[in-house]
């Protein structure tokens, strides 16, 4: 385990103010911002991400932000080795590590651990790949019920991501993904010693952040910035090409549906997804507290001057 003297968590659904909360905090306590959402990590995704702005990073030192290229497929494990180094980092410059993002596995890996499984092989991944656009998510998940039920118990029959993982691992190593996660590696930091804070609106201003926030990508350059990724003519079933809002622009892009019906269908995902979080938290972070933008800095100031 790390031996960080503290650190901070932020988290919340997307369009929230995370990352407002972060730098405000960060240039408070000299702090680093280390990057916990799992599409911000990719570089040909700035603005439909919403990463934070170039001169947003300047002011603070930001970490594990546009350091991967879309056509990986990054895991938590990679981020918990990257995650790791940027702690390392902090500590050598006796600076705050501030963790932000949306993606709950990440935080959860921090203090929890992490199922120890191994690469995959890219010609497994690419055979479960093809199945899935040929055979479809709900014959695998029937497999997968056979092969791991445990796994397969977890997850709805149309949870292709999840689905494909679980497929992945029983092939690869012969042993289901249920088996890995009892054994599961360390985890990194001390959840005792972390400052932490489940960023939370009304649930009519999040809606109305949702579509002004992706109106403005709009705006920014997001069509463009999909444009060049469909250009490279990727597998659709990478992290990268499901971000919110791609796959809608991608069809757009390809003449199939009007641009005003592809920021709607964006923004009702996204507006999805960030149900999808709060259920996720409330489930498995039950000690964290929620608070507001207006309480949430003054909260995270209390718990840190408990941890020095």
């Amino acid at each position: 385990m790390h031996a960080a003297n503290r650190a901070v968590f932020i988290a919340g659904p997307t369009a929230s103010g995370k990352s407002a909360l972060a730098l405000e905090l960060a240039q408070r306590i000299d702090g680093v911002i280390i990057n916990a959402d799992s599409m911000q990590v990719y570089r040909d995704l700035r603005i439909i991400t919403a990463r934070p702005a170039p001169e947003e990073e300047a002011r603070v030192l930001h970490r594990l932000y546009g350091h991967v290229d879309a056509a990986e497929n990054y895991s938590v494990g990679r981020w918990c080795r990257d995650a790791e180094e940027a702690l390392n980092s902090a500590a050598g410059q006796r600076r705050v590590p501030i963790f932000v993002g949306g993606t709950g596995l990440y935080f959860k890996a921090l203090t929890t651990g992490l199922a120890a499984v191994p690469p995959i092989p890219a010609d497994i991944r690419a055979e479960i790949r093809s199945r899935l656009q040929r055979e479809g998510a709900p014959a695998l998940h029937a497999e997968l019920m056979g092969r791991d039920p445990a796994t397969a118990q977890r997850v709805t029959a149309n949870d292709r991501s999840r689905i494909s993982r679980a497929l992945e691992v029983v092939l690869a190593t012969g042993r289901a993904l249920s088996d890995w996660h009892r054994e599961g590696l360390p985890p990194i930091l001390d959840a005792n010693r972390t400052a932490k804070v489940f960023l939370i609106c009304d649930r009519k201003e999040l809606v109305r952040r949702i579509e002004g926030r992706f109106a403005a990508m709009l705006k920014s350059g997001a069509l463009e910035e999909v444009r060049r990724l469909a250009a490279r003519n990727l597998d659709p079933s990478l992290p990268a090409m499901k971000a919110h809002g791609v796959p809608w622009l991608v069809r757009h892009l390809k003449g199939d549906i009007a641009l005003k019906a592809a920021e709607a269908g964006a923004v009702m995902d996204t507006r999805r997804y960030a149900k999808r979080q709060l259920t996720w938290f409330r489930n498995q972070m039950k000690d964290w507290p929620w608070e507001t933008s207006k309480n949430a800095f003054s909260s995270l100031e209390s718990q840190l001057s408990r941890l020095k």
